[in-house]
């Protein structure tokens, strides 16, 4: 007997052969879709969590917190609202300079909002601005608290 050779620059899928796969995925796959759903559910679940914790990783937030700084400006206004809640451990000791900085933290939250509606030079301008005051205040604060 003679056996046939197989040359391996040949087509794997012809035309025949596609058609044939076609025909079987439309008999096969819609019986797979209800059996795959509940799984492809629960690893899209799983991915927005995962997504979720480290966008508020990201921003120091709990997760919980994330939909309250969402945004161009979300990581700003997150570190505004981490300095605030600073600025309560020094009120006992300096209440003129707490209110002074939470004046400022105001305008600055302010101007962070202001920011998302301008072009896009204007509001990096205007994040670099406010991030420059935070890390002034920041500093300012550490040395406040006895730290650096």
């Amino acid at each position: 007997m003679a056996r046939k050779k197989v040359t391996p620059e040949g087509p794997r899928i012809t035309p025949g052969r596609a058609k044939n796969l076609i025909g079987v995925a439309k008999v096969v796959a819609p019986a797979l879709v209800p059996v795959m759903m509940p799984f492809v559910a629960r690893t899209a679940g799983v991915l927005a969590d995962r997504y979720d914790r480290y966008r508020a990783s990201r921003l120091g937030v709990a997760v919980d917190e994330l939909p309250l700084y969402s945004g161009r400006g979300a990581r700003l206004h997150a570190r505004i609202a981490g300095f605030a809640g600073a600025l309560d451990e020094l009120r006992a000791k300096d209440r003129v300079y707490v209110e002074e900085t939470e004046s400022r933290l105001v305008k600055l939250l302010a101007a962070v909002r202001a920011a998302e509606r301008m072009p896009t030079s204007r509001r990096k301008a205007a994040h670099r601005a406010v991030a420059t005051d935070l890390d002034a205040l920041e500093a300012d604060l550490l040395r406040r608290l006895g730290v650096g």
